[in-house]
Order: structure tokens, then sequence, then C-alpha cells
């Protein structure tokens, strides 16, 4: 039997008890995360780093287990108290509003029934006899539904005279929609409480985190209005930073647990906020993806699944702890990690990795591990650093690489992120170095070109750079002397000829860039393309070298990487079988450019006056 509540137990509701069970539930989701960090940072490396026996996996393996459902007990106890709040918020309103009608009924000697009519009292005289223009009753939503006292009484639909009459219908129509709304939020809210419950068993597996990323959806659904629409999503960063720093901490609990994909990609949310958000957003992300068919979900689960296992582990001696900045699923994915709290540390640097990089278990096992070494690299120098990869564009995928396109998307959308970083450093001044790989450091140029060029930014590195579409260093705002380039002899996408003269010899050697094309490349194959296309000498397919002395930067030293060439291939200009990139992937590895990784740490650590250099070109 379904329960229709009434407009006597909306007014003797006592909410403040209601937002005390939400409390509840809040604390629980804390406790609930306070239980994971245990198991995860003292248990789980506890007996990782002590224990080496045959039993070690399993007990490590049964605590992950635990830390899992401890995780989703902590999102489920915080959606509950998210939608319990904001029940409570929308019945304050509509309690409110029944109130003020009740009050106005009183005052005026009217009576209000158990079913929401009112009646009223006689007033006003007939016209005619001189008496009393007899009293009634009324019911909100329609005069048809008003009830006079005899059949002397005005009719339905004609103007009735008592002056009582007009003031007790738009009594009952108010008590009729605070009710109605009341009720209306009860049926929504109490069908998105009823989803939030756990399946039989103690396993938490991908179905289950695909059923809580159903859950936030039905929670966000009905308390949307409540949380989302209080987000200055189209605020600054700095604006959104002031929002959030003005909140309570039970305020905070509630975004995060209601909002987490927003805030967690939100520039100008603290870094270990969005850390802890997206944490959540990953696990939601996964059991979302592991539904969907296709190769593209699929590669993206195995991206998510790698970043959610380098979040666990335990950090390689003298590497940062990582940060989870921004995740998503749309376009070919997001991701920004970080190496080292960017709020905290004196040196920031944040990497654009360029063409072909998408969210995969490559860029999760491969283009990450650059920003790990480049944390790494500088913390050796000042341990107060840390390094950003940024994931927050579509990178260009085979053939798109000839367009600017996607790196004027991706340009205003990396130089938020930068004013985030500006906003919620706890100094307010850290040294910024703004770090391009291949066509990111296109991304990065012309993001340096934007009105303000990119926010804090004290030093701009471009490496195996095919131009920036900049004329002079001088354009990208922080001064020639702070713009580092880096050039690796045999780097053939640092020497490809000008888009105008290139031809269609450009698209076959880009498209191939980290793909298995068998022995061949380097600076020749660079040479033999432009003189084959007539290409000039400063020119490249994006506007002036870098790495040449009309472009005017510092270029640093680096190695000069593989250099393997088959004659005939480059003769026939056989570019699909006669490139090797490998002298376009060294620059951030000390194993594989030692000179390059170097340079590249003394710069991000603020000593880009110790950076060894290369004649420019």
């Amino acid at each position: 039997m379904t329960v229709v509540l009434t407009w006597k137990q909306l007014h003797d509701l006592k909410c403040e008890e209601l937002l005390e069970a939400a409390d509840g539930w809040g604390a629980l989701s804390t406790q609930a995360d306070a239980a994971r960090d245990r198991i995860s940072d003292e248990m789980v490396r506890s007996l990782e780093a002590t224990q080496k026996g045959m039993a070690a996996p399993a007990a490590i393996d049964r605590l992950r287990r635990l830390d899992r459902n401890y995780d989703y007990i902590r999102t489920e106890s915080g959606l509950v108290r998210t939608t319990v709040s904001s029940l409570v918020y929308e019945l304050i309103g509509f309690q409110s509003q029944l109130k003020n009608a009740l009050d106005d009924a009183a005052s005026l000697g009217f009576t209000v029934a158990a079913d929401g009519s009112v009646s009223y009292p006689a007033g006003g005289k007939n016209l005619i006899t001189n008496d009393p223009i007899p009293g009634g009753s009324v019911t909100g939503g329609s005069p048809l539904l008003s009830r006079p006292p005899s059949l002397n009484a005005p009719q339905p639909g004609l103007i009735n005279p008592n002056p009582n009459f007009g003031k007790a219908q738009d009594i009952a129509d108010r008590i009729l929609r605070a009710l109605t709304a009341a009720r209306e939020a009860d049926e929504h809210f109490s069908t998105a409480l009823s989803r939030l419950k756990a399946e039989p068993g103690l396993d938490v597996t991908a179905s289950t985190w695909k059923d809580a990323a159903a859950d936030l959806a039905a929670v966000r659904k009905v308390s949307g209005d409540h949380l989302t629409k209080t987000i200055p999503t189209s605020g600054t960063p700095t604006e959104r930073h002031d929002w959030w720093t003005r909140l309570s901490p039970s305020q905070r609990d509630e975004y995060l647990a209601a909002c987490p994909d927003i805030l967690g990609n939100l520039d100008g949310i603290p870094a270990a906020v969005r850390d802890e958000a997206n944490r959540d957003n990953l696990q939601l992300l996964m059991g979302k993806l592991s539904g969907e068919d296709g190769e593209a979900a699929r590669a993206k689960l195995d991206g998510l699944k790698s970043i959610d296992r380098q979040l666990r582990a335990e950090p390689a001696p003298g590497v940062p702890p990582m940060y989870l900045l921004g995740i998503g699923d749309q376009g070919n994915g997001r991701a920004i990690v970080a190496f080292g709290d960017p709020d905290k540390s004196r040196n920031v640097s944040a990497y654009v990795p360029g063409l072909g990089t998408k969210l995969d278990g490559e860029f999760a096992d491969g283009t990450v591990n650059r920003a790990r070494n480049t944390a790494l690299g500088a913390r050796q120098l000042d341990s107060s650093s840390a390094a950003i990869v940024w994931l927050g564009y579509d990178a260009p995928q085979s053939a798109d690489v000839m367009s600017t396109s996607d790196a004027e998307a991706g340009a205003p959308a990396y130089n938020q992120f930068m004013a985030g970083i500006a906003a919620t450093h706890e100094t307010g001044d850290p040294h910024i170095t703004a770090i391009g790989h291949s066509y990111g450091s296109l991304t990065v140029g012309l993001a340096a070109q934007q009105h303000g060029g990119i926010p804090g930014a004290d030093d701009i590195v471009l490496v195996g750079s095919p131009g920036t579409e900049a004329k002079t260093a001088d354009a990208l705002g922080v001064g020639r002397d702070h713009v580092y380039v880096g050039a690796a002899k045999n780097d053939v996408v640092t020497q490809l000829p000008s888009k105008a003269e290139s031809g269609g010899a450009v698209l076959g050697a880009i498209v191939g860039i980290g793909t298995p094309l068998g022995p061949v490349g380097g600076a020749e194959l660079g040479h033999k393309i432009g003189e084959t296309a007539g290409g000039g000498p400063d020119e490249l397919y994006f506007g002036t070298d870098p790495a040449s002395r009309e472009f005017g930067a510092k270029r640093f030293a680096t190695g000069d990487g593989p250099f393997i060439i088959d004659a005939d291939q480059v003769k026939d200009l056989d570019l699909e079988h006669a490139i090797d990139f490998d002298a376009h992937s060294h620059y951030f590895s000390p194993d594989q450019d030692k000179v390059s990784a170097l340079n590249i740490a003394r710069i991000v650590a603020g000593q880009g006056d110790d950076v060894t250099t290369q004649d420019l070109r």
C-alpha cells in the first residue's frame, strides 16, 4: 500500500533529524575512506616491503579486495548522504511554503481540513437582500472543486462576491502546490535511495562499480539542482578556488560524493581534492567501460586499469606520490597525472604529449613514465619539484597531424589548467615550466601565443618539435632566454620541410611515428625529404624551426638518437619502412638520452642556466 504524504506530515516533519541522519551516512563514508587509506598506505605497503614468503601475495590480494570494498562503501554511503540531504533541502522549502499558507489561513480565521480544503466565513453583503454572503469551502487547484454551502450561493464558474472566497482559494492553491511538489520530491528521492544497495556477497567487482556509476547518475538526476548548478563551472580557476575554500567540510564532502566527475576535472580545485575525486571517478569509469563493446572502450579500459595499478603501488625510491588530476572517457580519453603535489611544490612542470597519444595502455605505461622520469630527475636537484603529464585534449591520430585544429582546441584548455595550478598553489608563486613534445609542442606554442600567454609560466621547453606557428621565441611570452629547445640530431620530426614545400612527404613520415617501421631514420632521412621537397633551412611544417638561429631560443644538448638508414629505401622515399622514430621518443628517458633528461630536469628545477647547450641550426 502506497503511503501518500499529507500536509500535516509535511508540517510536522523534523528536517533537522533527517539532516542528522544524512550526516551519519557522511561520517560512515569518512570512516570507510580512512579505513581504505590505512589498508593501502600502511598495511599493503608494509607487507610488500617486509614479507617475501609465499603467503604474502595472497594476503596482499585479500587486503586489496578489502580496500576496494571500503572504497565502494565510501562511495555509496556518500551518495546516501547526498540523496537524503538533498531531499531535506527541497522539503525545507516546501515546508516553509506550506507553513506560510497555514499562517495566512489562521490570521484570517479560515479552517484547513485534513484533505487541504479551506473553509472561509461569511463576508460582504448581497446587493439585493442585504444579507451576509455565506461562507464556504474551497479546494486547491480549481474553483470547480469549491463547495458552496447552499444553492443560494454563487455557482461554480461565476465570480463569488464573498471577499473571503478569493483569499481562501489562494491559500488552498498554495497548500496544494507545496504538497504536490513535496510528494514528487519524496517519490523521486525514494526511487534513487532504493538503488543504493550492494549486491549479495562480499566481492566488489567491475559490475558492482558499473552499478555504482548508474547510482551516481540516478542521485545526480534528483539532486542536480541542489548541487551541480551551484558549482561555478563557468567561472575562472581563481573564482572556483575561492568558492571551494568558502565551503564547510560537510559541504565539501557532499560535493565530492555527488559530483566527483565535475570536481575532479575542474581547474581551480586543489590537487589533493581532485585526486580524491578522480580515484572514485576511475573506479566508476572502469565499471562503465567494462560493460561497453568496441576497440576504443577496451583501449581506454586498459589505460584506466594500468593507472589504477600505479596509483595503488608503492612508489619506487625517490619517486614522489602519484596524483590523478583529471580523468575522462570523452573523445580519445582524458588523463592528467602528477608526480608530486603541484600545490605544495616549489617547481611544477606540465608536459603535453603529441601525435598518436590517447588514453590506452601505451599512454599509461609509457607516456606517464616520462612525467615520472622528469619528477625524479628534478627532485634530485630540488626536492620540492612536481611533474605532470597533461592529456587534456584530443591529440591527433595519424593523418590529423597535418592540421593545427587539435592544437587550437587544446591550447585554451591547457591554459585553463595552468591557471588552475597558479590559483591553487599554496604559496601563489611557483616556478612553472610548460613542456611540449612533438605535436604537443605546437599545442604549447599556440597556448603561449594566446592573450596573456600561459598562466604562470616561467620557462617553456619544446622537444622533438615540428614548429609552433611562431616566427621567433619572443612570441611565446616568457622571453627568448626562457624558451628551451631539444632537437636530437637524428630526430626526423625536427627537420621536416615547411607545409608549403612538403607535398605529401610529411604525411608519409609523420603517420609512422610510434609504429614498428623497420630500420632507417634520423637526420639524413629528414634532410633527404627536405631536398626532395625543396624545403628551406629555417622552416618546419608549423613555422620557424625552434632549433634554428632565426627562432632564437636556447638549444640544450641532447643525445643524437639512433641513426639507422637503408639508402635504397631513403632514395625511393619508402617512408613506411624507412623511418625509425626512436630518436624522437628518447628525450625524457635517462636510460636512452641521459643528456636530454638531465637538461630537462635542470630547467624544471629552476636551474635553466646550468643546461649544457648545442649549436643552433
